[in-house]
């Protein structure tokens, strides 16, 4: 594909139609079942055609989803943590790249959550409660570590003029607004909540991977944007004190895989069904066959493990949410989501592959689509690195030595 500038402007407009208003971790996890079926109609169309999701996403974030961890003093659900790990993981079981559109969304939410003003929380909730959607321009391509940053603000009359450019903005093309992440000339770090058609404000459809091929992460420049005070948050404290946003940011991941890989189980079992037995003359059916019995109870056995680590990792971000977050509690937490994350990175790995060989050759046909499900894992797994999540799972239960507090973990 070769990049463009984005010029559609009707599908990302906020709609007229005030969004639906979800009141209960039911009510979230019932729209999410009913949707995540729709999107699942024309989810092997899309990938291969690369059919951008612009309906899709609009009926998404006109049901309410985007706004469910709004605190209810303003408004929302706050459903819990696990719900909305739930409704990431069935979004991401119909379509992957549907289900990781939201991520940065709900990641900007839990920063203005921690270090946001009361002014800036009533008024961007406000804003998401009525449909606003936020995307991303966090990552950087050209500084030496993924840690630096070169996009910086500098103050300009009432606000601040930013300077910079990002890739991997995941959302951007069908986002309200651009969550970007900036530094002032002290090194002080800030979220600013970029309205999508601010002068100066470019977003290229240039995102071309094998997989997750619909997520909108192309690149997002930025020459001179200005930038209202008001929508500029404070980022630096997010890691210098303890807090949830880097185990949230995480648990999401997680959610993304756990439901790709429970996806492509389902779809194995209803291969297997239909295939020819393999070698055995005197097996009739492959559900029969010893061997692909023994494939399938692996996979059974790591996909609801995987399905359990979430849970147990949602738990734990929703117990520091009611109580206090220090320390302790929040490497906890990194750890017991790093464990999640780990093990749904292989979990996707192994469903995704297990698919493609179980359905034989009749499911290798591209009509059929299987293989989106190993392109979307193999593509989302790169991340972040499993391996560092068990270099830091290791470092804990041996030295017990805490990991870093970073979105990453």
């Amino acid at each position: 594909m070769t990049s463009s500038h984005f010029t559609h402007h009707r599908s990302v407009e906020k709609n007229h139609i005030p969004a639906h208003i979800i009141r209960s971790d039911q009510e979230a996890l019932d729209v999410a079942k009913k949707l995540s079926e729709q999107f699942k109609t024309h989810a092997v169309q899309r990938d291969q055609q690369r059919i951008l999701p612009f309906q899709e996403i609009d009926t998404l974030s006109q049901s309410g989803l985007w706004a469910i961890s709004v605190p209810k003093q303003y408004g929302g659900a706050d459903v819990s943590t696990y719900t909305i790990a739930q409704v990431i993981a069935l979004l991401s079981g119909a379509d992957g790249s549907i289900g990781q559109i939201p991520q940065n969304h709900f990641y900007a939410l839990e920063v203005l959550r921690n270090t946001g003003t009361e002014e800036q929380k009533k008024r961007l909730y406000t804003e998401v409660l009525n449909g606003a959607r936020f995307g991303n321009a966090l990552a950087e391509f050209k500084s030496k570590t993924s840690a630096q940053k070169h996009s910086y603000l500098t103050p300009h009359g009432k606000g601040y003029a930013i300077q910079g450019e990002k890739f991997y903005c995941t959302g951007s093309l069908f986002a309200h607004r651009i969550s970007t992440l900036v530094k002032d000339q002290q090194g002080h770090e800030f979220l600013a909540f970029i309205p999508k058609d601010a002068e100066g404000l470019t977003i290229i459809d240039d995102w071309t991977a094998f997989g997750q091929r619909l997520t909108g992460s192309g690149t997002v420049k930025l020459e001179n944007v200005y930038v209202d005070a008001e929508d500029v948050v404070a980022f630096s404290d997010v890691f210098l004190k303890p807090t949830l946003v880097g185990p949230y940011a995480q648990l999401l991941h997680a959610s993304i895989e756990v439901g790709i890989a429970r996806a492509a189980f389902e779809e194995t079992l209803h291969h297997v069904k239909d295939a020819r037995p393999w070698i055995d003359a005197n097996v009739t059916s492959a559900t029969q066959d010893p061997l692909t019995l023994y494939e399938l109870g692996q996979i059974a056995v790591d996909v609801k493990a995987s399905e359990l680590l979430l849970k147990k990792a949602a738990q734990s971000i929703h117990d520091i949410k009611v109580s206090q977050a220090n320390a302790e509690n929040i490497a906890q937490a990194s750890i017991d989501v790093a464990r999640v994350r780990a093990h749904s990175t292989d979990t996707a790995l192994k469903a995704s592959s297990k698919l493609i060989e179980l359905a034989g050759s009749r499911g290798s046909r591209r009509n059929k689509g299987l293989d989106r499900y190993w392109r979307n894992t193999r593509v989302h797994t790169l991340h972040d690195a499993a391996r560092w999540k068990y270099y830091f799972i290791g470092n804990y239960v041996l030295n017990q030595i805490s990991p870093p507090r970073r979105g990453t973990l």
